[in-house]
């Protein structure tokens, strides 16, 4: 039913609508609608708290609330200091909940070990997560997918017996340890027991394959009843790969607690594509998202915040991050996002938020080293554009407690054209409406909004969407209408503020409610205004921030209207302390705010110079920023406004790459290198899901205790004059590589293919290379070296991480020697940096990566270089920085060179593996180097080892580190321990 302008005016035109935007609503009509703001940010204060849900949202203490959460993985940021930076962010930004795989493999060296100390303290993140006043959504597998290694399962789990993700008690044995061991820091850290901030707890991950199947459903149940013995007492629930109602209530055995089990799924869609309708309102009976648990609130556990890229850059034809960014913007994120929360969607969680680094040998085959993901914040923890629409909506869902109750109300005829879409919303307890519009052409529309004795006409861009509504309580006034979007309100002090915020350039109108003509006075900007009909209309083009005081008429306390475009309202930053809100307008970030008898102790970022104005409650009469009392004075806004302008950040300056030292390795080459202490490849059977050639014996590494990075093989075998060629079959994940040497003589390198679109989430790759040789008579050595760029992941749950890895089988043709095999990959795990930093390379098992080794007699070299030859050669260097104290300088390492080159190299920092370049396939050439592993104020030593096929001049070419963004203020940043080799 279409609704006429009449019967739409008597339901939404007067007081009746009642929709609080935070806040104490005084208004004229009796209101059931609740009075306060959703519930303030969390704290592990010491007090049990409840955590409960209804169909419509999550209930936190008896509120209600809308999980805005963002997607952070700890494991992805190797300095625990600038976690609190991520956080912080997010929290400024309007998040309240952010949302953190814990990855397996990143934990467990080894069968029983679990190592939560350093970069990998679980429990230092989840209290940072805590004093910064997040909730959090704790995600810990054991399979996790997430683009790594394996999915997260540990390389010891590769080569075990037992099917993975069922229940093979076998594979249960090994996930309850697991278990036990992340439990025993989840329980210390969840919401209801006041000493954390946990809410939600997901089980697996994407687990779709075998949801109909017995030992599917009896894998969940073990995994609910584990999780609930070790004493998490939080809803539970898992992420359905899609909206399948995979996972449903009742679908499973949970012990007879249904009530405490929520339904939940991923949504990646394309941004060429029309936002899909689900949750409550969507197509598709029993698969329809919310429609099949309608007990349990909307939830979108991950959706797309951005999308992956893998090696070669096929996703976003080579343009890398910023093309993902670019096509998933700021629009995207409010024609999505807002279909999402008009379709029911209450917990909602942006995969990614900050995407970080997958070092190390942390990710996954299908992608390269960064994982930016196109995020709102960038891999170097600089925020953009995309930060806006989820700062205005976290801020609006914090202000307007009523969006979490929302049903669908009848349609809503508002013309426009084809692809102009309207949702009509009301909430049951209120009665208040809200409406979203959404343009899904090109092209601007303008929708007829009927209200009461009016039509009000708000323009739609192309591609985009907004929200609306009215009768919004504004403190002791109320909104009849705006074209404008609001943001946020607040009182402060002796008056109410109000925030409405748009595109740059907008024409908007705003209407309040007045009994009487009230005193009206534009403090800054320009704007048109006009009293009739009962109502003040201001009229405003937004650009920079617009205020409207507006005094008397019948109303005892004064409102401030502030109109911002988008730019301008990424600067305003509510903050709520235990003792009080602010609201600061002006600095790039605020951090913290803390009220402290007549002081504002505020902390923050600037980039350039800034204003610093704060609202503040009553009997605060001065503002600290940074630590340094900022003199003030009292503005007509009712603001206090620092007398002089903030410091930006000054000037970084990054040195020059010069004093490099080099040295070629791969002496296993060699006919008479020493490989006694190898391990001897003589084994018949393997748990791969790889099958062992004929006659064997099996060479896949995994089956050796060799899980990460490079591997090498030997094999010795007498005689064979008459081979004319050797044949070696080999499996890698995407873009590895094998070469090999006849007694010292290189044979030559075969590379896996890059991936084009098609291909470009396959896994597993298998290729066959033959060289020919003339070997003689007498004995002979096969020097083998295998890049196997890591395993697969496991996400249609068939042991797909246990594919092979290494050399599978080595004939000849000609000739059928007999080849006894020795294999050595990594060495021990560093205790420090843990098992995914350091492969199988020459110099990495004798610490040419690490600060101090004794580099004095390599040769020096100056960059760029031009040599040829197959095989490994080192470069070191070192230099200083010293970025001054007060500024949070981001720097990367960027490579370049001509693309026809093939090489590619291992990039160590004080001996922390930062990621892999590789110069002819690419996309990324610059590499984030994390504060913390770099030394800011100190010494770094940085070592490249360049794999080369010698098929072309091989580099290192140009060499220089880049800055990424700069900011006054940022955190206090630990170095991390980063060993240094033995003397």
């Amino acid at each position: 039913m279409v609704l006429s302008r009449r019967t739409f005016s008597a339901i939404v035109g007067t007081a009746a609508l009642g929709l609080s935007l935070g806040g104490s609503a005084e208004m004229c009509a009796a209101s059931t609608v609740p009075t306060g703001p959703a519930p303030g940010p969390p704290r592990a204060d010491g007090r049990r708290h409840t955590v409960d849900f209804d169909r419509y949202s999550m209930i936190v203490d008896g509120g209600r609330i809308v999980l805005w959460s963002g997607e952070v993985h700890p494991f992805r940021l190797p300095s625990p200091s600038l976690w609190r930076d991520v956080l912080q962010k997010l929290r400024a930004h309007g998040y309240n909940t952010v949302s953190a795989y814990v990855s397996w493999n990143y934990h467990s060296p080894a069968p029983g070990a679990y190592d939560f100390t350093g970069v990998r303290d679980l429990g230092l993140f989840l209290r940072t997560a805590a004093e910064v006043g997040l909730y959090v959504i704790l995600r810990p597998g054991p399979y996790i997918n997430a683009e790594v290694d394996a999915g997260g399962f540990p390389g010891w789990l590769t080569a075990t017996q037992g099917t993975a993700r069922t229940s093979d008690p076998t594979y249960l044995k090994y996930v309850d340890e697991w278990l036990t061991a992340v439990n025993r820091i989840a329980v210390r850290h969840l919401y209801t027991a006041g000493t954390g901030t946990i809410v939600l707890y997901q089980l697996e991950n994407e687990y779709a394959d075998h949801a109909t199947e017995a030992a599917g459903r009896d894998y969940m149940a073990h995994l609910y009843r584990k999780v609930r013995a070790d004493g998490v007492d939080v809803p539970l629930f898992h992420n359905d790969k899609g909206r399948n109602g995979h996972w449903a209530p009742s679908t499973f055995d949970t012990g007879g607690e249904h009530g405490r089990w929520l339904y939940g799924f991923d949504g990646y869609p394309s941004p060429f594509r029309t936002p899909p309708d689900w949750g409550y309102f969507g197509p598709g009976g029993t698969k329809g998202g919310s429609t099949a648990s309608p007990g349990t609130p909307g939830f979108l556990a991950e959706f797309g915040g951005g999308w992956f890229d893998p090696w070669g850059g096929a996703e976003f034809d080579g343009k890398g991050y910023a093309e993902s960014r670019r096509t998933r913007d700021a629009a995207y994120e409010r024609r999505f996002y807002l279909t999402n929360l008009a379709n029911g969607i209450r917990i909602h969680n942006v995969y990614m938020t900050f995407g970080g680094t997958s070092w190390g040998w942390l990710p996954a085959p299908v992608v390269y080293t960064s994982y930016d993901y196109g995020a709102a914040l960038d891999e170097a923890r600089q925020p953009t554009a995309k930060l806006v629409p989820m700062h205005q909506l976290g801020h609006l869902l914090h202000s307007v407690p009523e969006l979490a109750e929302l049903d669908r109300a009848e349609g809503l005829d508002v013309g426009g054209g084809p692809g102009l879409r309207a949702y009509h919303l009301v909430n049951p307890t209120s009665q208040a409406h809200v409406h979203v519009l959404r343009n899904d052409t090109a092209e601007e529309r303008v929708a007829a909004v009927p209200l009461a004795g009016t039509t009000l006409r708000v323009p739609v861009p192309g591609l985009d969407a907004r929200l609306l509504a009215t009768g919004i309580s504004l403190g002791q006034r109320t909104l009849r209408h705006s074209t404008a979007q609001p943001m946020l309100r607040l009182a402060a002090g002796r008056q109410d503020v109000a925030a409405f915020t748009g595109r740059t350039g907008e024409t908007t109108e705003t209407a309040l409610e007045c009994p009487g003509k009230p005193a009206v006075t534009v403090l800054e900007g320009q704007a048109e205004c006009e009293y009739r009909g009962g109502a003040l209309h201001v009229h405003a083009r937004l650009g920079g921030l617009i205020r409207v005081l507006v005094d008397g008429g019948g109303v005892q306390r004064p409102l401030l209207l502030l109109l911002a475009d988008d730019e301008t309202s990424v600067r305003l930053w509510r903050h709520d302390a235990p003792s009080g809100t602010v609201l600061v307008y002006g600095p790039a970030l605020l951090r913290t705010a803390v009220l402290r008898d007549t002081a504002a102790h505020l902390s923050g970022d600037t980039v350039e110079e800034a204003d610093l104005e704060a609202w503040v409650p009553r009997g605060v009469t001065e503002v600290v920023w940074n630590g340094q009392r900022v003199p003030t004075h009292v503005t007509r806004s009712g603001s206090l406004r620092a007398a002089h302008r903030l410091s930006g950040a000054g000037p970084v300056r990054l040195p020059a790459l010069t004093g490099w030292r080099r040295s070629a390795e791969n002496p296993e080459s060699a006919p008479d290198f020493d490989d006694s202490a190898w391990r001897t490849a003589d084994r018949a059977a393997s748990s791969s899901t790889t099958p062992v050639p004929a006659g064997g014996p099996v060479l896949f590494a995994d089956d050796y205790g060799f899980h990460y990075g490079d591997v090498w093989y030997r094999g010795r075998f007498e005689g064979a004059a008459d081979a004319e060629t050797v044949s070696f079959s080999y499996v890698t994940g995407t873009q590895g590589l094998l070469m090999a040497w006849l007694d010292g003589r290189p044979l030559g390198t075969h590379r896996m293919p890059v991936p084009d679109k098609k291909s470009v989430r396959q896994g597993t790759w298998s290729a066959t290379a033959a060289f020919p040789v003339a070997p003689g008579k007498g004995s002979h050595v096969l020097s083998v070296l295998v890049r196997r760029m890591q395993h697969d992941q496991d996400g249609r749950a068939e042991d797909a991480h246990k594919a092979g890895r290494g050399l599978a089988s080595v004939t000849f043709k000609g000739a059928s020697p007999r080849v006894s095999w020795r294999i050595q990959g990594e060495g021990a795990p560093d205790p420090v940096r843990g098992p995914l930093n350091n492969g199988g390379l020459y110099g990495e098992r004798n610490g040419w990566h690490l600060p101090g080794f004794a580099d004095g007699g390599w040769e020096p070299v100056a960059l760029p270089r031009d040599e040829r030859g197959q095989g490994v050669v080192w470069y070191r260097t070192a230099f200083r920085l010293a970025v001054d104290p007060g500024t949070d300088a981001s720097i990367g390492l960027t490579l370049t060179d001509d693309p026809a080159r093939a090489y590619r190299a291992q990039i160590f920092l004080n001996g922390w593996n930062m990621g892999q370049y590789i110069n002819d396939v690419g996309p990324q050439h610059t590499f984030v180097l994390p504060n913390g592993v770099l030394d800011t104020h100190g010494e770094n030593t940085l070592a490249l080892a360049v794999l080369s096929d010698g098929s072309t001049p091989s580099g290192p070419g140009k060499v220089r580190l880049t800055l990424l963004g700069k900011a006054a203020g940022g955190v206090p940043v630990t170095l991390v321990d980063s060993p240094r080799a033995a003397t």
